[in-house]
């Protein structure tokens, strides 16, 4: 997991682009998706974090994006319940 406070523009933009972080999450609330959700982009910057695997991201307790990620949300929702 990598803040996005913690990480240069430069370095972000090189790590998507070479596929080496491929979801973006809120700390706060605890849910990862993906880099392009419209819901992921409208959170504040200093909540960001990033992910390489989404097993990653369940690693660390986030759980999937209702929008964007609708199947693996549903798969979630029904194994929490």
């Amino acid at each position: 997991m990598i803040k996005h406070k913690d990480i240069s523009e430069a370095n972000l933009r090189a790590k998507i682009k070479a596929k080496q972080i491929l979801f973006g999450g809120n700390n706060n609330l605890k849910i990862y998706g993906h880099l392009n959700c419209k819901s992921g982009k409208r959170m504040k910057q200093e909540n960001r974090v990033f992910f390489s695997t989404e097993k990653e991201a369940l690693k660390n307790n986030f759980r999937p994006c209702g929008h964007c990620m609708k199947t693996a949300y549903k798969k979630w929702k029904h194994e929490v319940v």
